[in-house]
């Protein structure tokens, strides 16, 4: 049994209109995700047996736009450091703030508990080594390494352990000119699935949804939400047979409002689909999540 935790940055819940991607089109894992409704803040909580779906606050009761810096560091450690730092800091963590992914993170409560976790997305080495040089980490990055877990790069992704951002490895190949090869979504969500035979928690961070809110590109919106799409589909369609619990949130809204090009103060959504479900009944913001899953793993793995 393994938690899969799906992250996907700037994902909110907007309103029903002509400026939401998530109206234009039909995407449904999405729609699967919201019980059937749309995939807007419209749509009522969902909560049919392991099948949970609701929205959560990510403004964390701070004035101003969310940002990913203090968003993340929120949703992966389950301490509100938009309000310890006194407003919202991104895209990095601010370095008042980072310090608490090295020993509050996910990753760090989880092994505590004996826990084995894996962050499944790969990075090529140019970037590893820019982010150790410059010291420009992510949230992601930076708790993954002070955890002592290794990132994964290019032997990962041939050795069908590891994902690249965009999933099917396209950008490697054309704008990284690196020898790996083409797959598809599905592919992909294999590889998470077999990771999580092996792991009790899988991370997975899907950023381009974020890149295409910033955008404003209705036509890169789309490409972008059917890729995550289909990888998402596979993964739900697998769930009940493999076992695993998937759980997906954002760290503020962006994408479902493509008239602006900042964030946005919606909630964001989280689904959960799987044993322990109801858990999560009670979460409220991004703050309630990192805690929640602790608690699921402390659930189903015995630790006291």
């Amino acid at each position: 049994m393994s938690l899969v935790f799906l992250f996907l940055d700037g994902v909110g819940l907007g309103r029903s209109d002509g400026r939401n991607p998530f109206t234009m089109h039909d995407y449904p894992a999405f729609k699967a995700m919201a019980g059937g409704q749309a995939f807007t803040e419209d749509a009522e909580i969902c909560q049919n047996g392991a099948h949970f779906f609701t929205s959560i606050d990510a403004c964390l009761g701070v004035d101003g736009l969310p940002q990913s810096g203090t968003g993340q560091v929120t949703l992966f450690t389950g301490i509100n450091s938009a309000q310890l730092l006194g407003r919202h800091f991104g895209p990095y963590p601010h370095s008042a703030i980072r310090g608490l992914l090295d020993g509050e993170s996910i990753f760090q409560k989880i092994g505590h508990q004996n826990g084995r976790c894996h962050f499944i997305n790969a990075f090529p080495q140019r970037f590893i080594d820019y982010v150790t040089t410059k010291n420009r980490w992510s949230s992601t990055t930076f708790m993954t390494t002070r955890a002592g877990m290794k990132l994964n790069s290019v032997p990962e992704i041939l050795a069908e352990r590891a994902i690249t951002a965009e999933l099917t490895q396209d950008a490697w190949r054309t704008r990284l000119s690196l020898d790996v090869p083409l797959i598809s979504e599905s592919d992909a969500a294999e590889r998470v699935i077999r990771a999580a035979t092996e792991h009790d928690l899988v991370l997975v961070e899907y950023y381009l949804t974020d890149k295409a809110g910033h955008s404003r590109d209705a036509d890169l919106a789309h490409k972008i939400l059917s890729r995550i799409d289909r990888f998402l589909e596979h993964l739900i369609s697998r769930q009940e047979k493999n076992g695993y619990t998937l759980l997906l949130t954002s760290d503020h809204g962006n994408l479902e409002d493509l008239s602006v090009k900042t964030h946005t103060r919606n909630q964001v959504p989280l689904y959960v689909l799987g044993k322990g479900a109801h858990l999560f009944h009670e979460a409220k913001s991004i703050q309630d999540v990192t805690p929640l899953c602790v608690e699921w793993h402390r659930l189903f793995f015995g630790q006291s």
